[in-house]
């Protein structure tokens, strides 16, 4: 029997704004998240990548409860938490975890690194006997020792902060770790050490990761799926290797384009894909394909066709400009991809 998700989004959508200012003017509607489905399951990573203003930050938000959605639903252990009260989701928190991008913005610098640990435990009934040894052997597993827990923020480097983050997260044994840009702000070789401690993390306590990024190199260290967003949707999803392997999608093609190769021979003959402009507004969405005002293959496919229209500056097949793809099999199993002519992978 097939084991049921650990979360569930189904047609998930976030506005924000609308409504009319006192002068009777509309305000602007941001549709930040627009119609976003996905499953994740335990002891599994996600990797949610595409460039800033795609909606990632947002989904993060949303998983966690932090905001509420506009329309769709979102299920955690079976539960439809969008429609929990706010006792419910309080409680739901002792199950789902977020880590921050900013390792020292995100911690009170007038907390100790005990404290700081220590809170989410008080806040959620831990016995006070129990929670100095709690925060100890969390600090344990994150590579901190205990004697470190009367410190302050500022008396721990960037990759160790972020280590209190983690521990915090950890603290009241989750199940689900949203991590937003987790590595961002730290130096390359302190990024590696956060990676190890967060596989080893999963692998120790089976969590399931949510991990959201820019970075492609660090995805796919990472990953067991990714999804590649853009302008609030998911244009491409599909397990790491068949992703970064076969990329179909003209956008996720391009993203990859600009990951720096090892082999500098390789690296020469790589040919770069540079995109037309820069994303989109979530305020004023272009029509059909969002992607379609940018896209390089639908420059390709429309010199063969007739049946174009003119947009962006080029002629573009009509369907892109017109019509909205839905997220669709492509030819590898669990590969989805929101392209009108994904036939042209090769384009």
């Amino acid at each position: 029997m097939t084991t049921p998700p650990l979360l569930e989004v189904e047609a998930l959508e976030k506005r924000f704004g609308g409504g009319t200012t006192l002068f009777g003017a509309a305000k602007p509607v941001v549709r930040a998240v627009d119609d976003l489905s996905f499953t994740l399951h335990r002891g599994e990573t996600l990797g949610i990548v595409g460039e800033t203003g795609s909606g990632k930050s947002t989904l993060a938000r949303l998983v966690l409860q932090l905001i509420r959605p506009s329309a769709g639903r979102i299920r955690f252990e079976g539960q439809d938490v969008t429609s929990h009260s706010a006792a419910q989701v309080r409680a739901l928190r002792r199950r789902m975890q977020m880590v921050f991008q900013d390792p020292y913005g995100s911690l009170d610098p007038r907390m100790t690194a005990g404290s700081i640990i220590a809170e989410p435990l008080a806040v959620h009934g831990t016995p006070a006997g129990e929670i100095a040894e709690r925060v100890a052997e969390v600090m344990r597993q994150v590579g901190l020792s205990p004697a470190m827990a009367d410190r302050y923020p500022h008396e721990f480097s960037g990759g160790q902060r972020q280590r209190i983050g983690i521990a915090r997260a950890v603290a009241l044994a989750p199940a689900l770790l949203v991590l937003d840009e987790p590595v961002s702000a730290l130096d390359v070789s302190v990024q590696a050490q956060i990676l190890n401690l967060l596989r080893d993390l999963q692998s120790r306590l089976g969590l399931a990761y949510l991990f959201i990024a820019h970075d492609l190199a660090v995805v796919r260290h990472v990953s067991d799926r990714v999804a590649v967003m853009y302008l609030g949707r998911i244009v491409e999803t599909a397990p790491r290797d068949a992703l970064y392997g076969a990329p179909r999608h003209p956008y996720t093609v391009s993203l990859l384009s600009a990951v720096p190769l090892a082999d500098p021979a390789r690296e020469r003959r790589r040919k770069r894909i540079l995109l037309h402009g820069e994303i989109g507004s979530a305020t004023a969405l272009p029509s059909g394909c969002r992607f379609h005002p940018r896209c390089f293959r639908a420059r390709l496919v429309a010199a063969a066709m007739a049946d174009t229209v003119p947009a962006a500056g080029a002629m573009l097949p009509r369907a892109c400009v017109e019509r909205p793809p839905e997220l669709a099999p492509a030819d590898t199993a669990g590969h989805l991809i929101a392209c009108h002519y994904p036939e042209e992978a090769n384009a």
